[in-house]
């Protein structure tokens, strides 16, 4: 039978008979008694509590609730409905419905086609686009042609609201898809169609499990089709990554693609490209895309070289942070994470360190104090960093997850290494920067899907032009969302959280608990070991989130009880019940590892093993265990057989392999390769069939532990804290009640917590407000009042997280222009042949002349006026040795009477030009190349409308024409004098012309850096930062721009009259 993935495959059952829930807002009531009231208010609630026990009332009842629950149930689908007449959404889907029932007709004339005939309807499409068709054209047929090859690789069927989601993303929206609807699955659909013209797809995920568990899973389909599949992981090499880009369908993360197309536009040669140059955007699927694109948008990605220069600095500014108090020597702001001297702190700070002044160029120390403060106040272990290996990893606060690569910068991860008193690695310089915002503008069609976009889909319009359309759910959700809780204190909310997982895992529904820190996690994790309640913990360190898909795909089954920081895209389902493919994975390494191996594992990489206390035994049947004992015996064989001892890791990795391989091969047939092999010890095709043999009887006991759950009234998820974002606590709600399962959810939140505290709520006003409700701080408080005051303070949170993001797009908006005029500049000069390689040069020679020149005369004024000494002067200097020796004898007068003869004379030969009584230039424009090439520099000397106007603009532009020729001429002669071969001589050129670049594109970026930060001062004098950021960027850029062209060619002469001394200049750059 068929199944679809993330959806359940067996028809809806009708709302009465959906397991009843009774849900009791009171939270003290004791058990099984039900409010009198639905109308009783919130604060009487609370009143009545201080005269109940403190005793937890369940979130599910007996089954002669169910007529109250029902009609509970049905109660929001009116209200849909009603709304469905006014929602613009619900027309949108209602139109894609109509396209759906016409695919679906084609699904039985696709199911009777043999697989040959299926795949090769990939040629057939492929044909009819060669021949003029559009993606549109056969749309239709390849959603159905994909849905037929699910089925037979995966067994898996899309259901029309998963067709709906695919073409939504092929539309180029964000499919806003709530967990547990088959995401994964959707993305095949609008993968396979546009992979079609042959121009590549990425399909982005957030972290490289993700993005290998994909590819290796729905790959299958593809390759069933005829595509190639690629893969980007951390790690890969360089010739891995251009293959793997190469291919029609490519999966990878969204850090490893924004650095691949910087590094690309680091690179030195066209061999060093990894990326379809020159287009190597065209189409992409953002999974989990309001993370990628909204919540990853405030941190752009930084390649940075090192400067080690300042490194004593940061311990003796961690030694003077120390000793200075808040309040007295330093005010904090929270909110916007600043840090202000007081007058005393700068005396203080400056006695220390015996200095008379902390911001003098000369020995500047304001920056490493202030970082040391910020350090010390902002930046907290096992909140926003952990310790590992004598290093301070960053936890990423929106996915709770260590990334081990990324540092802070400006100085910031120096400052906390030294709090730490651990080694201080050196210091980051900018050589290359890009947002994702600006990454993902790059392509010409977008697309993305989450659970959650639609608070944001306003952003999305503004930002990326991309609508969001909420795709329906292929069966009711009937998850109730308990109303908040709210506490005076932290230590009241932590006691009810912990009363209400006792509650619930003596009840046997399994429970979730989100909480926003390691630090947190594991203060609730001591709090239940105190009361001997088995659970399991998923948070930043090694031991348990090496373990990360274990836990979590096992959080749903009957008394679990999983504590996890930030939910936020990790991609595996909580499964009611439990996930019978990870649980048969399991049993198989805990029966063969042992008999592989007598390494013992390393808790740092490959986890502490998952707690099972308080959970069901599964039970094996004979097959079951007479596959696991031979299974063992031929690893007990293969081990004594082999040479080397295994270690843990091979062999960990070795059973996965063979456990994945049995998903291709099948029952049968491993049944049969191993009656052919009987005399041999096959251990890939006994683990292989061992696993399903036991697979078989997890998804028996996982089915019947499911019903249970359900029964029980489903996952309990339990908020302990307002995010700054409603959509990241709606991605923690979305994981109960998935597929149309009960399910509920409750948010506790304490008026102590940081939100609250960095976007300063007057906490005075509601501790009053709770003070009259009642004498206890540590109780639960379900007041409205409370409660809209709390999430109108999370609304204004989103503002200003906006406003931020939007800063930052608008800013680095003037960076991506010029951005990707430099990188277009490098792809010419990396991928041109040899005559565009010498233009470019050519063209960057008469740009310096014209500069030279045009700052020394004025066309408007008569040439004894101007500045020809100097224009000589400047002129020669290019050259040096090279142009210093025609021009010894030339003075001023001598041009002077030059331009006179020339002045009101007839037309000049411009083939072959000169002035009079001027050097004469080594006459090398022979050929057609090179004399269309001086008479294209002519040309547009004459049409330049960027220099001044005047009476004597013709000889201005015959001045620029003659050394434009002399020193291009000259540069020629030196290059053929060289007699070095024309591929050696490219490759010098083009190392000059990016080497020059590169060098002073760093420079820029530093420089616009401390401008995007200098011109927020200028807002005290009414003007807008941000126009004064655009007007001296551009004026930065245009001087960056000069000073290249400048550069390369002084380096290009320099380097043929001393090519032996320019080398190892070069070469000393390089290191």
């Amino acid at each position: 039978m068929a199944l679809a993935a993330g959806a359940g495959a067996a028809a809806a059952p009708s709302l009465p008979s959906s397991p009843s829930i009774l849900l009791v807002s009171s939270v003290n009531t004791a058990p099984g008694i039900c409010p009198s009231s639905s109308k009783r208010s919130p604060v009487y609630s609370a009143w009545s509590k201080r005269r109940s026990p403190p005793a937890r009332a369940p979130l599910s009842c007996a089954a002669s609730t169910a007529p109250v629950s029902a009609a509970a149930a049905r109660q929001p689908l009116r209200r849909a409905s009603w709304r469905d007449l006014c929602s613009l959404n619900a027309w949108v889907v209602q139109d894609y419905r109509r396209l759906v029932g016409a695919w679906g007709a084609l699904e039985p004339r696709l199911r009777g086609l043999p697989d040959e005939r299926l795949r090769a309807k990939t040629d057939e499409f492929r044909a009819r686009l060669a021949r003029g068709e559009t993606l549109a054209d056969v749309q239709a047929e390849a959603f159905a042609v994909v849905r037929e090859a699910a089925r037979r690789t995966l067994g898996m069927r899309h259901f029309d609201v998963q067709i709906i989601g695919g073409a939504v993303l092929h539309d180029g929206c964000i499919a806003e898809m709530k967990t547990g609807e088959g995401k994964t699955l959707v993305s095949t659909l609008a993968a396979y169609l546009n992979a079609l013209t042959g121009e590549g797809v990425h399909v982005v995920t957030v972290n490289d499990y993700l993005a290998q568990r994909d590819a290796e899973w729905m790959g299958r389909v593809h390759r069933f089709l005829g595509l190639s599949v690629g893969l980007i992981q951390a790690g890969m090499k360089a010739d891995e990554r251009r293959a793997n880009y190469m291919c029609d369908i490519t999966y990878t993360n969204n850090s490893e693609l924004g650095f691949d197309y910087l590094r690309d536009n680091l690179s030195r040669s066209k061999e060093q490209l990894v990326m379809r140059w020159p287009t190597p955007f065209h189409f992409a699927i953002v999974d989990e895309v309001d993370s990628v694109l909204i919540d990853e948008g405030r941190n752009p990605l930084l390649i940075s070289g090192e400067d080690n220069r300042d490194a004593a600095r940061y311990p003796v500014s961690a030694k003077v942070a120390d000793l200075l108090m808040e309040g007295v020597h330093y005010t904090v702001e929270l909110k916007g994470n600043n840090i202000d001297l007081t007058e005393e702190g700068v005396t203080c700070a400056e006695m220390i360190l015996g200095t008379n002044d902390l911001w003098d160029e000369n020995d500047p120390w304001a920056r490493f104090v202030m970082n040391a403060l910020k350090a010390k106040e902002f930046y907290r272990r096992d909140v926003q960093y952990i310790v590992r290996d004598g290093k301070a990893l960053i936890i990423n606060e929106l996915t709770g997850r260590v990334e081990p690569k990324r540092r802070w910068s400006d100085g910031i991860h120096q400052a906390v290494e030294a709090k730490e008193g651990l080694k201080i690695q050196a210091d980051s310089v900018i050589v290359a920067q890009i947002t994702y915002q600006s990454l993902f503008k790059l392509y010409p069609k977008l697309s993305g899907m989450t659970g959650t976009a639609k608070t944001e889909e306003k952003e999305f319009l503004k930002m990326f032009k991309i609508p969001v359309i909420e795709v329906p759910t292929n069966l009711p959700n009937i998850r109730v969302d308990l109303p908040i809780q709210a506490f005076a204190t932290a230590r009241g909310k932590w006691q009810y959280v912990r009363a209400e997982v006792e509650s619930m895992f003596h009840l046997g529904r399994p429970v979730l608990v989100g909480t926003t820190s390691v630090e947190s996690s594991e203060y609730l994790s001591d709090l239940l070991k105190d009361h001997n309640i088995p659970h399991n913990v998923l948070n930043a360190r090694p031991k348990y989130a090496a373990r990360e898909a274990e836990i979590v795909a096992q959080a749903g089954r009957k008394h679990a009880i999983t504590i996890s920081t930030n939910m936020a895209g990790r991609g595996t389902d909580i499964i009611l019940g439990g996930n019978p493919k990870m649980l048969a994975k399991e049993i198989i390494e805990d029966n063969v590892l042992p008999f592989l191996t007598h390494e013992p594992p390393d808790v740092e990489t490959v986890g502490e093993s998952t707690s099972h206390k308080g959970l069901s035994k599964i039970k094996l049947g004979p097959s079951s265990l007479g596959l696991l004992a031979k299974a063992a015996i031929i690893a007990k064989y293969v081990h004594r057989s082999e040479r080397n001892e295994w270690s843990f890791q091979k062999a960990k990795s070795t059973i996965a392999e063979f456990v994945e391989m049995s998903h291709t091969i099948g029952m049968e047939k491993l049944q049969d390769r191993l009656s052919e092999e009987s005399e041999m010890y096959p251990l890939c095709d006994t683990i292989g069939l061992a696993y399903l043999t036991v697979l078989r009887d997890c998804e028996i006991h996982c089915s019947a532990e499911g019903t249970e759950v359900k029964a029980l009234g489903g996952l309990h998820v339990i908020g302990t804290s307002l995010h700054e974002s409603r959509r990241i606590d709606n991605q923690l709600r979305g994981r109960a009640g998935r597929q149309g399962d009960p399910g509920s959810t409750r948010f506790m939140v304490s008026l102590q917590d940081e939100m609250f505290q960095k976007f300063n709520l007057d906490t005075e006003w509601a501790v009053r407000l709770i003070s009259r409700i009642t004498n206890d701080e540590d109780i639960a408080i379900e007041s409205n009042a409370v409660v809209k005051q709390l999430l109108g303070l999370q609304i204004n949170a989103e503002k200003y997280y906006f406003g931020i993001r939007k800063s930052l797009v608008e800013f680095d908006e003037v960076l991506e222009v010029q951005r990707k005029h430099i990188y277009n500049l490098r792809q010419v000069i990396l991928s041109g042949d040899s005559e565009s390689l010498s233009e470019q040069i050519f063209q960057y020679m008469q740009a310096v002349v014209d500069d030279v020149i045009l700052v020394n005369v004025d066309p408007q004024k008569p040439p004894n006026t101007w500045k020809l000494a100097s224009l000589l002067d400047e002129f020669v200097s290019l050259g040096g040795t090279l142009l210093n020796e025609p021009f010894k004898e030339i003075q001023e007068k001598d041009i002077l009477s030059s331009l006179e003869q020339i002045h009101g004379c007839g037309p000049v030969n411009v083939d072959n030009f000169t002035l009079p009584n001027m050097p004469m230039s080594p006459n090398l424009f022979r050929g057609i190349h090179k004399r269309a090439s001086s008479m294209m520099r002519w040309l547009t000397i004459c049409v330049d409308d960027s220099s001044k106007k005047g009476r004597y603009t013709y000889i201005v532009n015959v001045l620029r024409k003659y050394f434009g020729d002399f020193l291009i001429a000259t540069y020629l002669d030196a290059v053929q004098e060289s007699r070095y071969d024309d591929a050696y001589i490219r490759g010098i050129e083009r190392e000059i012309l990016l080497k020059t670049l590169d060098t002073l594109w760093k420079d820029h970026l530093v420089n616009m850096n401390k401008l995007s930060s200098a011109v927020n001062v200028r807002s005290f004098g009414h003007r807008n930062p941000l126009e004064e950021y655009k007007i001296d960027g551009c004026r930065f850029f245009i001087s960056m721009l000069s000073a290249t062209r400048r550069l390369t060619v002084e380096s290009l002469l320099h380097y043929w009259t001393s090519p032996m001394e320019s080398e190892e200049i070069f070469n000393t750059g390089d290191k």
